[in-house]
């Protein structure tokens, strides 16, 4: 089919909000005209639902919460003054401290500024704030930022080695919801290692974004930390770039916060309008819905044709799948939802797996992210009239019309620029588009009971290192099969097997002797 045949189906199915420079193109998805009219009842229902959650209802039954994050750039819609009070005074006292970090008002335990800020987090806690940090760096920033966003020992000393001599200049936040989380605790505890062998008094260089009273909250008060800022429980960590979360790393960076929540209150105020055809967050949903059957059927590959986009895609792995893959929907009934959701960057990706996606199997529908702005500064002619950012706009284009001409689905989403107000406007649309599809498919797509099972998990698996660890010492001298110590401690035995491959890699004093199988293999505790 040509390009000029589909005319006007793409004036049909073109969003645009003129006043934003934003535009939505869903007219290469493969959806029957009557499509949109058939979800109407859905879509409505949808509406009146996300119009209840911002309006303070238990959005969240199993943990019997609200959820707020549309409060966050728009404080006068939080159901009480007091979350309204909240919200504000949050956000004053990070541009405050801020304020004071650049200015010298506060400084690093030696007298001198802050050069460089090391936030730790997982999760929700790290994608969002690495995101606005790799979009909106400049080398006017006044401050570095670095990151722990794991419990990779290897990571940390990369970050430090990163970090070098400015160690003692390095203002640290900790961010964590209940202090619990043992991947950010490993973090700190890396940190506050690094800088007591430094002698660096490190409780003048923390600061902590948690719960009141969390386990996080009292050790930073009795540490005597120098700034302690709330996370909400009614925010939900993929949810909370928008909290204290982001927004502190984004102001010490010094990155334009009142713009970035301006941008999303603007992209909220648009998909709030109940009107299919005018609201792109739900018009998103829809083709997520269209494009899976109800299902997740198809995998959703996302590709910004801008490098300060690169993060985009790992940002809404989380918020979709942790978000949308649940097991039950909100009757308790097994529906196993979900949308697995990768991608990379235009056009790197025409170099990597755009040959699968024209031509392998039809299991996905493509995101293009299209940046109208190729530059801030005047371009190089590559060739006569011709620039680098005329080249990528042209492989984007080429690249969805020959995923078309291959029968394979689309979606381009249109932003004049990177800047503040544009990425808040992004991540505004993907929150909505996540919160109208659980919606649309009948789940709780707030809360994440997986994860929480896998945190079970880990920590059984470390209840077994450590009786492994007493078996192995019970006899040191004694080689030991693994069979034989899961007898000895009541555990399974490819359970202790991989433990003590662990144990031995990493341990001076636990060896392994390899046999002709695992079940061969024996561990020894030096004596």
């Amino acid at each position: 089919m040509s390009s000029t045949t589909l005319w006007p189906r793409f004036q049909a199915h073109f969003l645009r909000y003129t006043d934003l420079g934003f535009s939505l193109d869903i007219s290469r998805m493969d959806f029957a005209e009557d499509f949109l009219a058939s979800m109407q009842a859905k879509a409505d229902a949808a509406f009146t639902a996300m119009k209840e959650l911002e309006a303070g209802a238990i959005a969240n039954p199993d943990e019997h919460r609200m959820v707020g994050h549309y409060w966050l750039r728009d404080a006068s819609l939080a159901p009480t003054p007091e979350l309204q009070r909240d919200v504000n005074q949050t956000r004053d006292d990070i541009l405050a401290f801020a304020a004071d970090v650049h200015s010298g008002k506060v400084l690093a335990a030696n007298g001198q500024k802050f050069t460089d800020l090391l936030s730790i987090g997982i999760g929700g806690s790290a994608l969002g704030p690495e995101l606005v940090s790799d979009a909106l760096w400049s080398k006017d920033n006044p401050v570095r930022l670095h990151f722990f966003d794991n419990t990779d020992p290897d990571g940390f000393n990369k970050v430090f080695d990163q970090i070098g001599d400015h160690l003692s200049t390095t203002l640290v936040a900790v961010i964590s919801k209940s202090g619990g989380t043992k991947e950010s605790r490993n973090g700190m505890l890396a940190a506050q290692d690094a800088m007591s062998k430094a002698g660096i008094p490190f409780a003048k260089q923390f600061v902590a974004v948690t719960g009141d009273g969390s386990l996080l909250d009292e050790t930073a008060k009795a540490e005597g930390w120098i700034k302690r800022f709330p996370m909400f429980d009614w925010i939900g960590g993929r949810t909370s770039v928008m909290s204290a979360v982001g927004l502190l790393p984004m102001a010490i960076q010094g990155l334009d916060i009142p713009a970035f929540l301006e941008g999303a209150k603007a992209m909220d105020a648009k998909t709030r309008v109940p009107d299919v055809s005018k609201n792109a967050a739900m018009l998103l949903a829809l083709m997520w819905w269209q494009a899976g059957g109800g299902r997740g059927m198809k995998d959703m590959v996302v590709l910004p044709y801008k490098d300060r986009l690169l993060l985009f895609s790992r940002y809404l792995q989380q918020l979709v799948m942790e978000s949308l893959g649940k097991k039950l929907d909100l009757d308790g009934q097994v529906v196993n939802q979900g949308i697995a959701v990768y991608g990379n960057k235009g056009s790197t990706d025409q170099h990597a797996y755009v040959q699968q996606l024209r031509d392998g199997v039809n299991n996905f529908f493509v995101t293009f992210i299209e940046v109208l702005k190729g530059a801030n500064s005047a371009e190089l002619e590559v060739e006569p009239g011709v620039t680098s950012s005329d080249y990528l706009h042209g492989f984007l284009r080429g690249t969805r019309t020959a995923l078309h001409e291959g029968g394979r689905e689309s979606i381009t989403v249109t932003i004049p620029a990177i800047d503040a107000f544009n990425l808040g406007l992004l991540v505004a649309l993907y929150e909505r588009a996540v919160g109208f599809y659980g919606f649309l498919v009948h789940i709780n797509a707030y809360h994440q009971p997986g994860v929480e099972a896998g945190k079970k998990a880990a920590a059984e698996v470390l209840e077994v290192q450590e009786k492994t660890v007493a078996a192995l010492k019970s006899k040191a001298g004694t080689p030991l099969t693994a069979e034989a110590i899961a007898s000895a401690i009541g555990a399974d035995a490819e359970d202790v097997f991989h433990v003590a491959n662990h144990l031995a890699a990493n341990r001076s004093d636990i060896q392994i002797a390899r046999g002709a199988s695992p079940a061969d293999d024996t561990f020894v505790a030096i004596v």
